[in-house]
This record gives structure tokens, C-alpha cells and sequence, in this order.
């Protein structure tokens, strides 16, 4: 617990897949940080020093900061220097970004705020979301306006590798007037060793969003690549391991789809606000879904066929949920998707594979070496370590969309 006679000097709105690591990692260089998330289940966790999702090194980190005082959870927020918002934000069915969540923490917050408070959003956000925050926050309080700090910083970290890289990575920093960005950068300054690059709040905003567009864009070449390979009878690793020995060539490596909540959701931010601007980004990212599909059809068509030769009923184990490998994380995964399509469109009984989760109240999850061992049809969906050490039982069919048998 946070002694009493210490204030908080920040509060972190969410403690997920990316708030808990931040205010983890803040709180070990000995800020005292309260986390704030609406799941009764997690604030309790947390505060136990445990964690609710996997992370190398994330359980000893929080552990440590728990156990010194520097960390504590909680359901609500409460008085402290400096707000950060680390929430959610999905996209809606017409692919909009959906910002209630970022909306609802900054409402949360407004009746803590004080003149000379920090205010950052981190959460992946369509352009100028910073500033309709701030005057959501003039609204309710008229007399903080230009008298607090308000600021965007997105996050910038590999799931599976999250304690290292934010330390070590570079931040992109706009606040909506350069004091707010100063004042941002030397918060920052006292946990990450990466430069902090300074600009205004729209162009933090667009470079989140960038990123991820500009990998989606990559990866959707390599996944059509794959598909255009599969028509020509080409092994498609093959082909890119030759292609990349070009000095000025570096392809990709084609998957079931693209996952994630960045980069399967931030390029439809883009395309929603510049709808005419957009058509690479629109492309890749419609390249990338319908890659999703073309998978499932793929086993499907194999298990219809498998038993119109064999009279059998199929057994398919589906290798993987996650959306890339070694994390437990399944949020827009391709794999969940084609997992989920092939239990409804086939004859097949499915076996569901996930490693890195233990238990889970949706799917009846199977070991991944007795899966492959009682599947005709195995479907390579996720990369997952422990798969590559599986030695390949050529009586069985196995569709390889991610280059365990490359």
C-alpha cells in the first residue's frame, strides 16, 4: 500500500496489456503510482502482486513495486500530480474509433484535476481526440483552462517483450501547446531511457497511427504474396528468403491474418477520417482480413475433401488462438477467427490449441502435443515455440500459415 503521508504522483487509468506494464515500470524507478481499472478482478490481483496477463518478466516487476509500496490498484482515482489515460479504444461496426473509453477515464477524472496537473492520453486515438479531451475538460472545470498540462504519448512496445522496450524505446511526445509537451517530456524523463522526441498533439496522434498502418501495409504484400504462391505452387518461404538476399528487399513473413489491438484496428482510424486520402491503407488492411478467411476456407475445403476420400469424419487441430506467438493476448486474432469459422462451417471435430493460456471459459482447450497426435488435418495458425519442437508425422496433412515446417 501507498503510505498515507506520500502522494501519489500518478494515476493510471487502466491495467491492461499495456497500463499495467507502464505503471509497473514507473513505479520501480520509486514514483509512487495507483492503478486504476474498472475489473474488480484485476484491482484485487494487482494488489495481491500478482498479474492478470502474460508478460516476461511483468510478475516479479509488479510483485516487487507492490510489495515496496510504490504500486497499489484501485477502482476509483484519487488525488495525484500527473493522470495517464491507458484504455481501450476499439473500433465500432462501421470501423469509426470508438474513444467512450478514453472519454469515460477523462470524465473519471476531471473532479481530481488541479492547476499545473499533467493530463496524457497513451491510448491509441483518432486525430485531435487530445484536443476534444481537453475541451471536455474545459467544459466541466473553465477555470483549469491553460492552467493544466495536456499531452499525447502512444505507446510503442512488442507484447512479449513490453519491460525492455519501454525503457529503452523512443517516445513520441505532442502536447497541445509546447508546455504541455515540455512538461510531459520531463515526466517521462524519469523512466525511459529513449529519446523523447518532441512535437505538437496531432502529429503524436497520426504517428501512432502511422506506424501501425505502414507494418499493416507490409505485412498485407507479404500474406497476398503468400496466397498468389499457393495458386503457383511455390513454397512462399523459399521465395522471400531468396527475394530478401537483395540488398534492398526486406519482405515480410505471411501469417493466418493480422491481430492485435494496433495494428489490425489503428489503419481503419485513417481510412474512417480520410476515406478518399487512404486507398493503400484501406487495400492492405482489407488484404489482411480476408486473409483470415482465406485460411478457414482452406481447412474447410481440406476436411470436406479428407472425407469424401476417406468416409471418415476429420480431426483438425487448430494450433494456436493467440495473435502472434508466445503471448496469451487474442484480441482481433486471425486465428481465433479462423478457429471459430472452421467449428462452424465443418463436419470436422476441432481440436483448439492454445498454450499460453491455462484455462478459459470459451474454448475447450487441448495440449498441443495430443492434438497433433489425434488430428488427420493439423492447421499451423500461430508460431508458438513449443510447435517447432513437434517432429513432422508425414501420414498427417498439415496447412502450414505460418512457417512452422518452412
Amino acid at each position: 500500500m501507498i503510505k498515507k503521508d506520500k502522494p501519489v504522483d500518478a494515476v493510471f487509468m487502466g491495467l491492461g496489456y499495456i497500463g499495467l506494464p507502464t505503471a509497473a515500470f514507473a513505479a520501480s524507478k520509486g514514483l509512487n503510482i495507483l492503478g486504476v481499472d474498472v475489473n474488480p478482478t484485476v484491482v484485487e490481483t494487482v494488489n495481491r502482486g500478482e498479474i492478470h496477463i502474460i508478460e516476461p518478466y511483468l510478475a516479479n516487476l509488479v510483485k516487487s513495486v507492490v510489495v515496496s509500496g510504490h504500486l497499489q490498484a484501485a477502482l476509483k482515482p484519487q488525488t495525484a500530480g500527473a493522470y495517464f489515460i491507458v484504455v481501450p479504444t476499439p473500433f465500432k461496426q462501421n470501423h469509426r474509433a470508438d474513444i467512450s473509453y478514453v472519454e469515460a477515464a477523462t470524465k473519471t477524472l476531471i473532479p481530481h484535476l488541479k492547476t499545473n496537473d499533467l493530463f496524457v492520453i497513451e491510448s491509441t486515438s483518432p486525430v485531435m481526440t487530445t484536443e476534444k479531451m481537453a475541451g471536455l475538460i474545459w467544459k466541466e472545470r473553465p477555470e483549469l483552462k491553460d492552467k493544466i498540462y495536456i499531452a499525447y504519448c502512444p505507446e510503442r512496445v512488442l507484447p512479449g517483450n513490453v519491460i525492455y522496450e519501454l525503457e529503452h524505446n523512443d517516445r513520441v511526445i505532442g502536447g497541445i501547446n509546447p508546455e504541455s509537451t515540455q512538461k510531459a517530456i520531463e515526466f517521462y524523463a524519469k523512466f525511459v531511457k529513449g529519446t523523447l522526441h518532441p512535437t505538437n498533439a496531432r502529429t503524436a496522434e497520426m504517428c501512432k497511427l502511422t506506424e501501425n498502418s505502414s507494418r499493416d501495409v507490409q505485412i498485407a504484400f507479404a500474406n497476398e504474396l503468400s496466397m498468389i504462391c499457393e495458386k503457383a505452387e511455390i513454397n512462399v518461404w523459399e521465395l522471400i528468403a531468396l527475394a530478401n538476399r537483395h540488398p534492398r528487399v526486406n519482405i515480410l513473413q505471411p501469417g493466418s491474418g493480422v491481430g492485435g489491438h494496433c495494428i489490425a484496428v489503428d489503419p481503419w482510424f485513417i481510412v474512417s477520417d480520410y476515406p478518399e486520402q487512404a486507398q493503400i491503407i484501406k487495400r492492405s488492411r482489407e488484404t489482411n482480413d480476408y486473409k483470415a478467411d482465406w485460411c478457414a476456407n482452406r481447412i474447410i475445403e481440406t476436411c470436406r475433401r479428407f472425407e469424401s476420400e476417406t468416409g471418415q469424419e476429420p480431426v483438425v487441430a487448430c494450433m494456436g488462438l493467440a495473435f502472434k506467438p508466445d503471448i496469451d493476448d487474442l484480441r482481433e486474432s486471425p486465428a481465433k477467427y479462423v478457429t471459430s469459422r472452421v467449428l462452424s462451417e465443418s463436419n470436422a471435430k476441432v481440436l483448439v490449441v492454445e498454450p499460453n493460456i491455462r484455462r478459459n471459459d470459451t474454448w475447450n482447450l487441448v495440449n498441443y502435443r495430443e492434438a497433433y497426435q489425434k488430428a488427420n488435418i493439423i492447421a499451423w495458425l500461430v508460431g508458438h515455440k513449443p510447435f517447432y519442437e513437434i517432429q513432422q508425422d508425414k501420414s498427417k496433412i498439415e496447412l502450414d500459415f505460418c512457417g512452422i515446417r518452412k
